[in-house]
């Protein structure tokens, strides 16, 4: 019975000494936990310090952005304002009907607000050409879908440079008239 005794109180020992172990264990990897813990919350409050630091002069010219960019709104929508006003002038040609014209009537539609000098032989051989290949309609359309939306956009700016002087400007050629020298 005393063996017996002694050889339970040797595994309780063994058992308390294991616990006391693992329980020193237990609170060496707390205190490690506890130090990385606090480590990382040091380094986070540094970096937002840093961070804020940079953060505060950013924030300073990102308020004066922001009035620049009101201002660089405001200027931007004058602009705009100006370009509308300067399209819906009365007595001016409107650079939507032309190009529309332009584009669904090929060169017929530059005489809208085109230079006569321009607009007239090319509607001439505009309609020649149509009736050369109305007999050969297959080579018709893949000539049409080229020319016609650029005639579109010549018709535009036509339109545009018409408001721009108040007069029919030319697009292609010479557009100031030969001047004689002096004493001739």
């Amino acid at each position: 019975m005393e063996r017996l005794a002694a050889l339970e109180a040797e595994v309780k020992a063994d058992a308390d000494a294991q616990r006391a172990r693992k329980e020193v264990a237990l609170q060496k990897v707390r205190e490690q936990q506890a130090n990385e813990q606090a480590a990382k919350a040091e380094l986070r409050a540094r970096q937002a310090e840093l961070h804020t630091r940079k953060k505060r002069p950013t924030a300073e010219v990102e308020d004066d952005d922001r009035g620049s960019d009101l201002g660089g709104a405001l200027q931007l929508a004058r602009k705009a304002n100006d370009v509308k006003n300067e399209l819906a002038k009365k007595g001016e040609k409107s650079w939507i009907k032309s190009g529309i014209a332009s584009m669904l009537l090929g060169t017929l539609g530059w005489l809208y607000a085109g230079s006569f000098r321009e607009a007239i032989p090319a509607s001439v051989a505009y309609l020649a050409f149509a009736a050369l290949l109305s007999k050969l309609p297959f080579i018709m359309w893949p000539v049409m879908m080229v020319a016609l939306p650029l005639s579109g956009i010549a018709g535009v700016v036509y339109a545009l440079q018409y408001n721009k002087t108040g007069a029919r400007q030319r697009l292609w050629g010479d557009k100031k008239k030969k001047e004689l020298p002096p004493g001739k």
